[in-house]
């Protein structure tokens, strides 16, 4: 919403009064007990904008040259490194370059003679890239870009700098630390995603527990948080993150049940059924049963890391995989689909139900909570996305239509991947936007130019109301008329919303009751995940964690209350200064 602003031009006050700003903010930072002051300018803020000429269209001293257009800049740190330089290190996070060719600012024109003019004024240079309109190119997704991305441009701020460097690049790997390190382009590995992902990071290299590590898989769910506005941070690896205080939990500290002398049955080792379990585990429970249908740990995420540029999303599976090898209280147990009565016989006190969701076969869609005439997956031109990437199911003809209700990433994951493998490709979604939700994670400028280099016709605001062999029909969701449009197609993937699979739960609730199953011995019975409701990774993660945390509270089905009050600092004197005249 950047362009939605009308900024006006600094007058001399206007500037000497925000400068006033900066320091007074250095004093309160002192007095709070940094060690560090950053005067910030990446992500298009205030001295990005007096550097770049997309912003900067001043005729006077701090405009025009790139010695006035980073007056400003200069002059900010100067005065800070007065105010507090005896007490703080002065850090400047600069952007080197914003992706808008000769409008935006540029490594070698702008940013370089920039570092010379500063460089004995600053103790710390943090290095990125891009303005707030391409965030995505700095806190870049993994569908997009490998970790180390930015290291090109770092390391020749490095080259032209006396001070040190750091910089992110959502660094997970030990190696390329290293590597980034050694080859003159880093002097400081700077980690804020990884860091959310696991806070040990450091510790756990430091003590050479590199299989612990919970490697962040550049989902940037934390991110999409941030955009919405509202709800907390919240991370696919790491449960714990924004619940360190309103719900105590440490990401690595796990106290012993006090029903640990209880047989945990999970069923279903999709990312719910693993991260419960993996807790449960640690939670000191005398057996847990993992028990898988299929041959493998994963679920659902056995495939998605299939789709184009999701491979790190593997880690998921992989890190809980390595964690549940090591707790000698918990087996997993492939290839085995239990019956209710399977699950009756087993023994268990404690069952999980964590059988995963799956994506609609007949059109269900959350846009007219009705099924959509004529979809039918069993039939050999109409496919889900498991059919496609799980079953391997072909996807006949040259045309397809994606029928894309979801807004996230799969519908355009799969219009991306039939494209890239020679067919014409059309997207139909009801939505204003295809994948609105990747505006939120930052994908999404990356994802429309990718989908335009590969031809994919793109139609929004259309709702279909007819498939049939041949064809998609459809109307514009604002035409009252409902005049017909149709899309010509050989195949149809369907990509509507999602359902649980609830059967074995439904199955085992229904025969018994509640109490019918206490009278069996199953003293707790729990579904997680999707299949109590189609979810998030990170939501589904969140939800086998939760349930294993409170494993032994009074009523695990229902959450803990959690602590509603915030911290709140005393307030202090503020810096005194005096106000320029305005």
């Amino acid at each position: 919403f950047e362009h939605l602003t009308y900024p006006i031009e600094m007058d001399k006050d206007d500037i000497r009064t925000v400068q006033g700003f900066y320091v007074d903010a250095a004093k309160r930072a002192r007095t709070a007990g940094f060690d560090i002051v950053y005067v910030y300018g990446s992500h298009s803020y205030l001295p990005q904008q007096f550097l770049t000429p997309y912003y900067n269209k001043r005729t006077d001293e701090y405009g025009g040259s790139v010695e006035n257009r980073a007056r400003f800049w200069v002059e900010t740190i100067e005065q800070v490194k007065e105010a507090v330089g005896d007490d703080c290190a002065i850090a400047v996070r600069m952007s080197t370059d914003m992706f808008m060719g000769e409008a935006g600012t540029q490594l070698e024109r702008d940013c370089l003679p920039f570092v010379e003019m500063a460089d004995e004024l600053v103790d710390v240079w943090d290095i990125n890239v891009s303005g707030i309109s391409e965030w995505g190119e700095d806190a870049t997704p993994s569908r997009f870009y490998p970790s180390g991305r930015l290291l090109p441009w770092q390391k020749r701020v490095k080259e032209v700098s006396k001070k040190p460097v750091l910089g992110v690049g959502r660094f997970t790997s030990p190696d390329l630390m290293v590597e980034a390190i050694e080859s003159g382009s880093l002097d400081i590995i700077a980690t804020c995603r990884p860091s959310i992902s696991d806070p040990f990071l450091p510790k756990k290299i430091d003590e050479g527990r590199l299989d612990d590590i919970r490697e962040c898989i550049g989902c940037n769910i934390c991110i999409s948080r941030w955009e919405i506005g509202g709800p907390p941070l919240i991370c696919t690896q790491n449960a714990t993150a924004g619940e360190e205080y309103r719900r105590g939990w440490h990401p690595e500290k796990f106290d012993p049940a006090e029903n640990a002398d209880n047989d945990v049955l999970v069923v279903g080792s999709g990312p719910a059924g693993m991260e419960c379990a993996m807790i449960l585990g640690k939670r000191e429970m005398r057996r847990v049963h993992l028990v898988e249908a299929q041959d493998d740990m994963g679920g659902i995420m056995r495939w998605i890391p299939q789709l184009p540029g999701l491979g790190e999303w593997a880690r998921v599976v992989n890190y809980r995989k390595i964690q549940i090898d090591k707790l000698k209280n918990v087996e997993f147990i492939p290839n085995k689909e239990l019956s209710a009565a399977d699950v009756q016989e087993y023994g268990a006190e404690i069952v999980v139900i964590a059988t995963g969701g799956y994506w609609a076969p007949d059109g269900q869609n959350g846009a007219t909570h009705d099924t959509i005439p004529g979809a039918d997956a069993s039939q050999p031109w109409q496919l889900t996305p498991e059919q496609i990437m799980r079953d391997g199911k072909e996807v006949p003809g040259e045309r397809v239509v994606i029928i894309d209700n979801d807004g996230y990433y799969m519908g355009v994951s799969l219009a991306e991947k039939l494209a890239s493998e020679g067919k014409k490709v059309t997207i139909v979604t009801h939505l204003g936007h295809i994948a609105p939700y990747m505006h939120f994670t930052l994908e999404a400028p990356n994802q429309h130019r990718k989908l335009y280099k590969l031809g994919v016709e793109i139609v929004t605001l259309h709702m279909p109301t007819e498939i049939a062999q041949g064809g998609v029909k459809g109307v514009h969701v604002f035409d009252e008329d409902e005049h017909a449009v149709e899309w010509a197609a050989d195949s149809v993937v369907l990509v509507t919303q999602r359902r649980s699979n609830e059967a074995l739960y439904r199955e085992l609730k229904d025969s018994t009751g509640i109490d019918g199953l206490r009278e069996q011995g199953i003293t707790g019975f729990y579904r997680i995940g999707d299949c109590e409701a189609p979810r998030l990774t990170a939501d589904c993660i969140f939800s086998g964690h939760r349930l294993a945390r409170e494993i032994d509270s009074p009523n695990p089905v229902m959450p803990l209350p959690f602590k509603r009050e915030r911290n709140v600092i005393e307030k202090g004197a503020a810096p005194e200064r005096e106000l320029a005249a305005v």
